[in-house]
């Protein structure tokens, strides 16, 4: 449990059935690593609020610390990616571990007459809260025991369900962003604590000239603006090049080197890893969808098979793409799996 009312309203949910409950409030991040104390922090009140809740259902609960595992399976190696300019998404390995909560997600169970059913992963009925590009990285044997209370209910019912019962994090607000860093800190302010400064020049792609330098190329997000002193057209992020430590930049948010039409993915991790889709190697491909940021709509894409990863042609092209991200596909509502994307481009 996390301390927020989705949780709350999960457990009571459970609780309402014939199930050995036990609850289990996860500590991934040291606070005292930044501050040198843990007094007033929000992790203290969540997990005030987790008692509180585990209360009044009569369910037994703990806190586990699990912050040094974090910090080395998590934390280290999204590190390591922004220092190369790359883009990672940590929330989505961190549900490998098991370590996020997502519960707006649903799942079936699909199988063959001479087979066992497999359990698919599916968006939520709220899809404005559906979480599976998250969980888009779990393994099939745990997605087998994962139960999803609320992925059938929209967010408003679920707070209606809160306040009706009662429950201390009703009217509690939600937690957004990367948990490590949460939602008053400037990322790149966080990052600066442990990232040491690596300046490199900024260039207009237009003309191959230096008009700026960067203090580290983790402080550029491709397709985003970057503020630079005496343009009086705004520029926006085209490329990184970790070789040469550059950030290239192109006027204006509409220029064609923004835009990319094909996707290669690295190390795609199907979560019925011995079942792809079939026509993977066929010239026509595999028609799906897909999604390499958690608030998007997914877009059409028809994937191949390439080399030991995959390659994504875009129905549209699209903007901020990058090295690092999470690419998740879809059939539709069903979730499939997750890769990292290695190279994106413009194919003529």
């Amino acid at each position: 449990m996390s301390g927020g009312v989705d949780s709350s309203v999960a457990a009571r949910l459970l609780a309402e059935k014939d199930y050995d409950l036990s609850a289990v409030f996860m500590r991934n991040w040291d606070t005292r690593d930044e501050s040198g104390t843990d007094v007033g922090c929000q992790w203290e009140k969540d997990w005030e609020d987790v008692q509180r809740v585990c209360r009044m259902f009569g369910i037994p609960y703990k806190m586990v610390d699990l912050h040094r595992q974090y910090w080395t399976q998590v934390f280290e190696p999204s590190l390591n990616s922004w220092e190369a300019g790359s883009t990672p998404n940590p929330d989505v390995w961190c549900n490998r571990q098991g370590r996020k909560q997502s519960h707006y997600a649903r799942k079936d169970w699909h199988g063959c007459i001479d087979a066992f059913p497999r359990p698919r992963l599916l968006r939520a009925r709220d899809l404005s809260k559906d979480q599976t590009y998250y969980l888009s990285s779990i393994p099939e044997s745990s997605l087998t025991r994962a139960l999803f209370p609320l992925g059938e209910m929209q967010k408003k019912d679920v707070r209606n369900l809160a306040l009706k019962w009662g429950l201390p994090t009703a009217v509690k607000d939600e937690s957004m962003g990367i948990c490590f860093v949460g939602e008053k800190r400037k990322f790149n302010d966080f990052l600066s604590h442990y990232i040491p400064p690596n300046p490199g020049p900024i260039i207009d792609m237009t003309n191959s000239r230096q008009i700026a330098t960067h203090q580290g190329l983790w402080n550029y997000t491709i397709g985003q603006g970057a503020k630079i002193r005496g343009c009086r057209t705004r520029m926006f992020v085209a490329k990184k090049d970790l070789k040469t430590n550059a950030v290239f930049v192109v006027p204006g948010s509409y220029h064609p080197a923004l835009h990319v039409n094909t996707i290669h993915v690295s190390n795609f991790e199907w979560i019925w890893t011995d079942s792809p889709p079939e026509g993977l190697q066929q010239s026509s491909g595999v028609a799906a969808q897909v999604k390499y940021r958690h608030c998007m709509e997914s877009e059409g894409c028809v994937v191949h098979r390439d080399g030991d990863g995959l390659r994504l042609t875009l129905d549209v092209p699209q903007k901020g793409i990058a090295p690092g991200q999470v690419a998740t596909l879809y059939l539709q509502d069903w979730c499939l799996g997750c890769g990292v994307i290695d190279e994106p481009e413009f194919k003529g």
